[in-house]
């Protein structure tokens, strides 16, 4: 029997959403879409219809056919701000075990989500089934429930200061077997209301979420408790199509996510200055290339503040000129030898349709819309987003982000869709593996398994910047990498290093893909 295509998802059932309708004649558009609708139900934290996201895709048929577009439907500030002594912004602590990173929630925190109306947007314009047949198998897996698993188990550990704070995030929450605990692995989280919710939507359409009953409940509630929506936001909301950031690399040609998010600007930027470096005489792993990949890290970091990469324009011309990527080249050349609730849905399908989607809900605002199981967003309550501080939003503007949904295409047809989650290591870890793809000549499997580093300035003057390092190096090239920094070993692989859910059809119409093991990947095959 031919083969419908093949899905990298961060859950079984999010893939098992995706196969199911690739397997019913749906493309990789429509299979990518059932699987955002999925990840909603099985992983509640990371995905929500109250967040924001973007999608990469390059389909065979609709107005977009034969080339790769870039949807938008990341999240939008409000209109207007509340004082800032009226709004509801809260400060909590995730505790990531070797690391832990502060965040803020309450409606104060919650952006314009767009994620309903990304999904209908691209659902129109390039899928195949009716939205009502792409929610389907979300609907049914809200209605029987969903054994929690190992890394979700480990997420909602993670933000149980957030699942505490509200008690409509607790009752969503709740064990079903054990009094005034959260739920735990293994036990079954039924979500009959968002069940519920996800067939009206599918039904109705989108208008209800930002016109209808659900937008003058969110609006009633911002205008009581702090936040700063109103119906004005909801009804101005719209989806961004933009043409793909490309940049040839090592053969292939490499699609990104445009500005104004940054996430794919910055990767573009790395692999640049990666290439105008040439090639390493040593390969992976060495010590040379685990100096060069802190470098270049180091230097797409101060580029992004001194460059202000993410508005797509510098002061010097557009972000991957060769004469800028020459500068920050002589400069890494002479240096020496936040967890965000986000997820990753990767499809390619038999006739060659790819898509990539990127979705994140940051942690949530500890707010649930009620009657509806879903929970809004706290983007607002982003240090990541907002370099300015706390509070400091433009008014009405589209939030950049480092979410960044990328697609592959190589020159014997090969097309691989990819992207990952993971707040600010979004950029080096789909970095990494792009160079473990192209640069060492990496199988998928073999690219998103291999070690990780990360290297992050440091928070306050007078502190050291760290290098976190994933085992599999050996101690004497990471010391060489770390330089200056402060190494920080972790002791297994670990989701805050990402996770690069990855497929490839090959040009002889082969699949190969990997699901990364550090957010529950899975790769399936329909």
């Amino acid at each position: 029997m031919a083969v419908k295509g093949m899905v990298a998802a961060g859950h079984a059932e999010t893939a098992a959403a995706a196969c199911a309708v690739l397997a019913d004649g749906g493309n990789a558009v429509d299979a990518a879409l059932a699987g955002v609708l999925a990840a909603c139900v099985a992983e509640p934290i990371l995905a929500s219809l109250g967040g924001g996201g973007f999608l990469a895709a390059r389909a065979t048929q609709g107005p977009h056919a034969g080339r790769t577009v870039f949807y938008d439907f990341f999240v939008q500030t409000p209109r207007r701000r509340r004082r800032e002594n009226e709004a509801d912004l809260r400060e909590i602590a995730a505790d990531f075990g070797p690391a832990s990173q502060t965040f803020h929630i309450g409606l104060g925190t919650i952006a314009t989500p767009g994620v309903v109306r990304g999904l209908f947007a691209a659902s129109h314009e390039l899928g195949r089934m009716p939205m009502r047949q792409l929610a389907e198998p979300a609907i049914a897996l809200a209605r029987a429930g969903v054994p929690v698993e190992g890394m979700q188990a480990y997420v909602l550990r993670v933000v149980r200061a957030i699942i505490e704070a509200d008690p409509a995030m607790r009752a969503l929450f709740a064990s079903p077997v054990r009094a005034d605990a959260i739920i735990g692995e293994g036990e079954r989280q039924r979500l009959p209301e968002l069940a519920d919710a996800l067939e009206i939507i599918a039904i109705e359409g989108e208008d209800i979420f930002y016109r209808g009953e659900m937008a003058t409940l969110l609006a009633r509630d911002c205008a009581a408790r702090g936040g700063h929506l109103d119906r004005s936001d909801l009804e101005a909301y719209r989806v961004e199509r933009r043409p793909p950031l490309t940049l040839p690399f090592e053969g292939a040609l490499v699609e990104l996510n445009p500005p104004p998010s940054s996430g794919g600007i910055l990767v573009g930027f790395g692999l640049a200055l990666w290439q105008a470096l040439g090639r390493l005489p040593e390969g992976f792993g060495s010590r040379q290339h685990l100096q060069r990949l802190a470098a270049v890290m180091r230097a797409t970091a101060r580029a992004r503040l001194e460059e202000r990469l993410h508005e797509g324009v510098t002061d010097r011309g557009a972000p991957l000129d060769p004469a800028l990527i020459g500068r920050w080249c002589a400069e890494v050349a002479g240096t020496a030898a936040v967890q965000r609730g986000t997820t990753q849905i990767s499809v390619v399908d038999g006739a060659g349709s790819v898509a990539s989607v990127t979705i994140s809900n940051g942690e949530g605002s500890g707010y649930v819309l009620p009657g509806t199981g879903i929970i809004l967003n706290n983007m607002l309550g982003e240090a990541d987003l907002l370099p300015d501080g706390i509070g400091t939003f433009p008014l009405d503007a589209r939030l950049s982000s480092m979410m960044a949904p990328t697609i592959v295409r190589e020159r014997d047809g090969s097309i691989t869709a990819l992207g990952s989650g993971g707040s600010n290591r979004i950029r080096t870890a789909i970095l990494q593996v792009l160079l473990n793809l192209l640069a060492f000549g990496m199988r998928p499997q073999e690219a998103v398994a291999a070690p990780r580093m990360h290297w992050e300035a440091a928070a306050r003057r007078g502190e050291e910047a760290v290098l976190s390092v994933e085992p599999g190096f050996s101690d004497r090239a990471v010391n060489a990498a770390a330089d200056r920094d402060r190494p920080a070993a972790w002791p297994e692989q670990n989701l805050f290093f990402g996770g690069v859910h990855t497929v490839r059809r090959g040009g002889g119409g082969s699949f190969d893909g990997a699901g990364d093991a550090r957010r529950g990947g899975v790769v399936r095959i329909a």
